[in-house]
């Protein structure tokens, strides 16, 4: 059985490891047990069975390691899974309209990923190791009320039978719906916290003091999504095959041992694991800085000068190279702190309340934060599009002929084609792209974040504009083939959806790994899993703007026509086609958006090569 005491069981000290550092603690000794680094008077930073971060042999032979991949696919397996395929299920089994399953799947993977920041927030506060066994304990118990509400009759809806398809049926509710409910949101709570630590976790593995190790999370990043479209392609091919032609108690019942499994295999390899030792809430300093710069503008006369000057104190100048560990910045801090200036005056000295003075440090981990969110804020319109995927794109090819020969593909096997392309992708680039960026423009990146999350944004456009042409053919053939009422599959097939999720698919790639890195390297140490759960919140809010959309559209078009745009229980009345060509506006408007912020942007992260390769004054163990 696995040890999960072993951090504060009794360790090994490494033999002749010692630290020594300048200022406060000088000339002093401190044996270094069972850690990779430490500030300077010999304070923790990570801790774990080695402390230390992955070989280079071992990351070069297999990255990321083989607990990742198999934790990864399982648990990206067991929510998408159902996530993928949950439209269907509530329209035909919960007999709910399409537009409400639409909405409920898009309010669930929102809510999902919108808690990644409350698993973020408790992955800093905490560890992301314990985060993660707590989020998965509680998706499987989701999972096992979803499995069994689909294997006991009673505890689910009776299938409606009704001939008219127009005629509407009996939605679930009462306690149906309480348990429908309980289910899918304790999934969510769980998937959050699980997206909010497990990529934080990974990426914790190496070590950023060389460009080796930077280069190797990069990479890790890379296979983070190649290992995510892995779960995904077992997910809508064996899966939803399985839930549509055995049942749906099998699906479930396949994602509840998928998420057991993967809390298991997690737990077989934690006496590998580097840890980071938690440095308290970044809500708390987050929340002092803002409150003492309110109670400072308000109450102090104090120009930004004079929080320049507390930054020389030596309080502040041990603090800052305490946690960071990068030597003093003074240059650096100094134009740094002429921006954000409301910000800054959380240095200030408060006579009236001294428990709200604020070190230069916090100050500019809060500002970090602060300049990424509107990075963050430009790729919600982009998710919004990848909601369409899982909603109305998999209800279009449903009424489409979905055979390739003799083989029926079921409507949610439809993102097979950009996980497919997206396991093609990741390793091409990786291995390919980015060393041939790095060789034509001489830098580490290569391609920078932002250009990759721009190239995502673009993309996003491109894919609406053709999800519109393809509405607009599938009509043509429904009305030409007077299928316009019928519920038999129109005379074309279902690869025509395809196109739409391959170029979906190919942003989501560019955006996603793009976004967490960004905002892994760019934020401050002890914010790092609530910075990276921004890609996930990006996600939620995408989500749940495509729901506010989609009412908002309904309400408006219900006035000036007799039936909304995205009305009803029959697809070929509804005007999709229109809706697509109002997402690609408003995507091309959120790219111009982002190109604003993004060549404004300065990257914290990012330094000449020569001083990259001077660590600080942090010692190395082989």
């Amino acid at each position: 059985m696995v040890d999960l005491h072993f951090r504060i069981a009794p360790l090994v000290q490494y033999n002749s490891l010692f630290q020594k550092e300048k200022g406060t603690c000088a000339d002093t000794k401190q044996p270094i047990r069972i850690m990779r680094r430490v500030s300077p008077c010999g304070k923790a930073m990570w801790t774990g069975e080695t402390g230390q971060p992955l070989k280079d042999v071992m990351v070069e032979l297999l990255l990321p390691p083989l607990y990742w991949v198999l934790v990864e696919i399982l648990e990206n397996l067991a929510y998408l899974a159902n996530a993928s395929n949950l439209v269907l299920y509530l329209s035909k089994f919960m007999n709910f309209s399409p537009s409400a399953s639409a909405n409920i799947v898009t309010n669930f993977m929102g809510t999902s990923f919108f808690l990644a920041l409350l698993g973020g927030l408790s992955s800093d506060f905490f560890s992301t190791y314990y985060i993660y066994i707590i989020s998965a304990t509680i998706e499987f118990m989701g999972l096992l009320m979803l499995t069994l509400q689909a294997c006991i009759p009673s505890l689910r809806q009776p299938i409606c039978a009704s001939v008219n398809r127009n005629a509407p049926c009996k939605e679930v509710g009462g306690g149906h719906i309480a348990m429908l409910f309980s289910g899918l949101y304790l999934v969510a709570l769980g998937v959050g916290g699980i997206k909010g630590s497990l990529p934080s976790h990974g990426a914790e593995q190496f070590d950023e003091n060389t460009p080796q190790g930077r280069k190797h999370r990069s990479s890790f990043f890379n296979y983070y999504i190649f290992c995510l479209a892995c779960g995904a392609l077992i997910a809508v091919t064996l899966v939803v095959w399985i839930e549509d032609n055995k049942g749906w108690q099998w699906g479930f019942g396949i994602s509840t041992v998928a998420i057991l499994s993967s809390i298991v295999i997690f737990l077989l390899g934690s006496r590998t694991y580097r840890i980071k030792v938690p440095t308290g809430s970044p809500m708390t300093t987050i929340f002092k800085v803002l409150v003492a710069a309110f109670s400072n503008s308000l109450f102090s006369k104090n120009s930004i000068g004079n929080v320049l000057d507390t930054r020389e104190t030596p309080q502040n100048t041990t603090e800052i190279s305490e946690e960071e560990g990068h030597g003093e910045r003074n240059t650096e801090i100094q134009t740094e702190m002429k921006d954000l200036k409301f910000i800054g005056k959380a240095t200030v000295e408060n006579t009236a309340y001294p428990s709200l003075h604020c070190t230069v440090k916090q100050v500019q981990d809060v500002k970090i934060v602060v300049q990424v969110v509107p990075i963050f804020m430009s790729t919600v319109m982009l998710n919004c599009c990848l909601a369409q995927l899982s909603t109305f794109s998999v209800q279009q090819a449903a009424t489409m002929n979905t055979y390739i020969g003799p083989l029926k593909v079921p409507p949610a096997s439809l993102p097979i084609f950009p996980v497919i392309f997206t396991m093609i992708l990741a390793p091409v680039y990786n291995h390919i792209i980015i060393p041939f960026a790095r060789a034509v423009t001489k830098s580490e990146m290569g391609i920078t974040h932002l250009q990759r999350i721009g190239t995502g944004l673009f993309l996003s456009v491109v894919a609406m504009a053709v999800a519109a042409l393809v509405e607009m053919k599938r009509k043509r053939v429904a009305e030409q083939s007077g299928l316009m009422n019928s519920t038999e599959p129109l005379p074309i097939t279902f690869l025509w959806v395809a196109l739409q999720y391959l170029f979906l698919g190919s942003a989501d790639l560019f955006s996603l790994a793009g976004l967490m890195e960004f905002f892994f390297t760019e934020a401050p140490l002890s914010m790092r899993s609530l910075t990276t759960a921004l890609s996930w919140a990006s996600l939620a809010m995408g989500y749940y703007l495509s729901s506010v959309i989609v009412s908002i559209v309904n309400h408006i078009t219900g006035r000036f026509q007799q039936t909304p745009w995205l009305y009803g229980s029959n697809l070929n009345h509804y005007h999709l086609e229109r809706f697509y060509w109002l997402m690609c506006i408003l995507s091309g408007l959120n790219f111009f958006h982002y190109l604003l912020w993004a060549t404004r942007y300065k990257y914290r992260s990012t330094k000449p090569d020569d001083e990259r390769d001077q660590l600080d004054n942090t010692p190395s163990e082989a």
